[in-house]
This record gives structure tokens, C-alpha cells and sequence, in this order.
């Protein structure tokens, strides 16, 4: 079955040339979280172009979220995603087709720079590309298919903003049998890769805002220094994972920010920590949220604070726990059609570090999922990097402003993955 399955890619795979172009055109004109209004217009022209007159196509959900629907015959229903928004980083590739665009955030009025840096341009072109060939291939295959693109999931509110606007009630898509999706990542291009159980950690993160007095900076005994308090909370913050956690539980515990005053001589009324968290489990995630309120209440206690502590949380992602009957159907056929011999597939891939909200599209509706990882790193570079043992030096992650995918291989082998995971279940047999 996979054997055939891998003809059938080879035959109905779209020219690869023109999906380049797009990719190219996306990485330039990247959007915010909540404000993808002209990829989402982008995504739906083209569905509508490529795809069978037959095609559902369905906008606005859940802020700029669509899905595409096309019935063909009896079996399965495979729902396929990927998310659409771009992330406020300038960036710094010096690619010809860099992003050099800014947008005015929303939320804040704060005009930023705008970049692909997680590389959801590449999921939008492959989960197309993937379209296409499915399209071509329809008669090879029986059941329905649907093409969910996902807005903000870098806030990690757009899966379930989708579901929350009635996705599979009001706009009529169809409850999904298994829901499947997947994410480039910093790895050898033209590698994919699988993991049964926990491939992504939960995620979240509070803005906290420690209260104190302002005074002069000449007369710090009158004051309640914030920044005082602030420093000692995120020393005490450290030891939450070092001291309070086990070694063989991955956690992380990050203040990505802080911002006090706006005069050297002047001693702030309060300051303002963003702190980010990571988990693999459920009763960690709980432990973890539980102390970081307990230490910064307890620093702004010592302190003698003019009031309480505030907590206003700002992203909260799940676990992605991949079903292991759904993972081991998608083993069977990636490990023919990519090989495992070569390294090209590796059905045992390190967790990610990262997070994703991919799951609430299925876990809404208690059906079971799986989420894959294609590599983007260009290959003579990876293996001399590799050989020098400086990956983590050297290569940048997702989210850094020099992160540059290959398109090729990249491309092809995202494109391919989406297509095997569909017809794994949708193939006739």
C-alpha cells in the first residue's frame, strides 16, 4: 500500500517551480498574529483556482482562519493544517526576497517589523502544493478532505478562536476522523520525522507587574524599588526548574522581558516581567504556574510592596501528544516512501522544543491526531556544521531573524508528507 501510495505522490506532485515563486512572495509580505487578512485572500484565490469546481471554500473563521472541504465519495474524513501568521522580528538572512515589512500591531498601535521566522510561509506552500496533488489524484481516493490554514497560532489562540466560531458547527466543516499537521524545523533538508506520545511541550506565558514607589535615584530609602524586587524574583525564578524539578522532566522557565522606568535618575513605580514556561506534563505545567505566582508574591511580600502583585496571562498553549495508532499508520508510510536506512525519516524524533496549539482542532472533538516534522537546514551546510559539532552555535532556530529555510528540499518534502498522511487513510484500498 505505501509502495503505491509513493507512485501516486510521484505522478500527481504540482511543478514545483511556481510554488517556489509563492513561497518566495509569502516570505516577503509576511502578517501578524490576528492580522493575516492578505494571506488568508491569497490562500483562498489560489483554492479557488487549483481546485475542482466541487470545493467548499470557507472564510473568516475565527478571525482570518479558512477551511476548504471536498466530498468524494465514502470513507474517512482527514482534516489537514497549517497556520498562516508571521511574528514581530526583523529580519537579518540578507536573502533577496527578505521581508523588509512592518505593520501596526493592533492590539498595541506599536508599528513593528514583520517576519516568517517560524516558518508558517512554508507550511502555507507545502499544505497548497499538497492540495494540488490531491486534487489531481482524487480519483485514486475516497472520503472527504479538509484543508484547515490557521491564524495566530503564535498566540496561540487560532485553533481554538476556529473552533470557538463554530468550525465544525456554524460554518459547517465536517468532524474530522484524524486531524493531521506538521512544522518545518532547523534539521537536515529533505529529513522528516514522526514521535509517538509528547511531541511538543505545553506553553505559558504571564505578563506580571511588580508595584513599588517612585522616588529619586539620589534618595533610594524613600522608595520601593521595583527593579530591586524584579532582579531577586527572577534569580528566585531560576531555581523553579535547577532546584524544585526533576532532571528527567523537561522544563523551562524563561523572563523574556522586562521593562521599568524611563529615567536614569529616577526610580520607577513598577515594573513589568514577561515570563514564558514549558512543560511536558500535565501535573508539572500546574506545580510550575503554582510557584512562579508564589515567588513573586513572596518577593513583593519581603519588599513590602504597595500592593499585590498583578498576573494577566497573555498565551497558553496544550501539549501535543501525538495518538499512537494514527502515528504508527503514518510511520508505515513514510518509512517506504523517505527510506530509514539514509536517515531521510526517523520515526523517533527528539521532542519539540517549541509549542502549538494544532491539537485543539482535534481534541475539540476527541478525535486523534498527529503532528510531523519536515528539516530545512540546506544539506552540505548541515553536515559540515554537524561535523564540527556546533549545531547549536551555528544553526538558527525557529524565531531567530536569520532563519532561512532551503526551499528545496524543503519544499518537496513537506508537500510529500501532508500527501502520504492523507492518503494513508483516504487511499483506496
Amino acid at each position: 500500500m505505501a509502495s503505491a501510495l509513493s507512485q501516486l505522490v510521484g505522478q500527481h506532485r504540482p511543478d514545483l517551480g511556481p510554488l517556489q515563486e509563492l513561497y518566495k512572495y509569502l516570505h516577503q509580505n509576511p502578517e501578524l498574529s490576528n492580522q493575516e487578512s492578505e494571506t488568508a485572500t491569497l490562500i483562498a484565490e489560489r483554492l479557488k483556482t487549483i481546485g475542482p469546481d466541487d470545493l467548499v471554500i470557507k472564510i473568516n473563521i475565527g478571525g482570518y482562519g479558512l477551511a476548504a472541504v471536498l466530498s468524494n465519495g465514502d470513507g474517512p474524513t482527514v482534516l489537514l493544517r497549517a497556520d498562516i501568521d508571521a511574528l514581530p522580528v526583523e529580519e537579518r538572512t540578507g536573502l533577496p526576497y527578505a521581508s523588509t515589512k512592518r505593520m501596526v500591531h493592533a492590539a498595541t498601535g506599536v508599528e513593528k517589523p514583520v517576519m516568517h521566522a517560524c516558518g508558517h510561509d512554508m507550511h502555507i506552500t507545502c499544505l497548497l502544493g499538497a492540495a494540488a496533488a490531491l486534487f489531481s489524484a482524487r480519483a485514486t481516493w475516497s472520503g472527504t478532505l479538509i484543508l484547515v490554514f490557521q491564524p495566530a497560532e503564535e498566540r496561540g489562540t487560532g485553533a481554538q478562536a476556529m473552533v470557538d466560531d463554530g468550525l465544525y458547527t456554524k460554518h459547517g466543516v465536517p468532524i474530522p476522523d484524524v486531524v493531521l499537521g506538521a512544522h518545518v524545523m532547523p534539521f537536515r533538508a529533505g529529513r522528516i520525522g514522526t514521535g509517538r506520545g509528547i511531541v511538543a511541550t505545553s506553553a505559558d506565558s504571564m505578563e506580571v507587574t511588580i508595584h513599588g514607589r517612585g522616588s529619586h535615584a539620589s534618595m533610594p530609602h524613600t522608595s520601593i524599588d521595583p527593579i530591586v524586587i524584579a532582579a531577586s524574583t527572577i534569580m528566585k525564578l531560576q531555581t523553579l526548574v535547577s532546584r524544585e524539578t526533576d532532571p528527567a522532566d523537561s522544563s523551562v522557565v524563561t523572563v523574556a522581558t522586562i521593562h521599568a522606568g524611563d529615567a536614569e535618575n529616577v526610580i520607577a513605580d513598577s515594573a513589568v516581567l514577561g515570563i514564558d514556561t514549558r512543560s511536558t506534563t500535565v501535573e508539572t505545567r500546574e506545580r510550575i504556574m503554582r510557584r512562579i505566582k508564589a515567588v513573586v508574591s513572596s518577593e513583593c511580600a519581603c519588599a513590602e510592596s504597595t500592593k499585590e502583585p498583578e498576573f494577566k496571562m497573555t498565551r497558553s498553549f496544550p501539549l501535543t501528544i501525538n495518538d499512537i495508532e494514527t502515528t504508527k499508520k503514518i510511520e508505515d508510510t513514510f518509512s517506504v516512501h523517505f527510506g530509514e536506512e539514509g536517515g531521510q525519516y526517523n520515526r523517533n524524533l527528539p521532542r519539540l522544543g517549541g509549542s502549538e496549539d494544532f491539537s485543539i482542532l482535534a481534541t475539540a472533538v476527541d478525535k486523534p491526531y498527529c503532528f510531523f516534522m519536515y528539516g530545512s537546514i540546506e544539506e552540505s551546510r548541515w553536515d559540515q556544521i554537524e561535523a564540527q559539532g556546533t549545531i547549536s552555535k551555528d544553526i538558527p532556530a525557529n524565531h531567530s531573524p536569520m532563519f532561512a529555510p532551503a526551499i528545496m528540499p524543503t519544499l518537496q518534502t513537506g508537500l510529500d508528507g501532508y500527501v502520504l498522511g492523507a492518503l494513508t487513510f483516504l487511499g483506496k484500498k
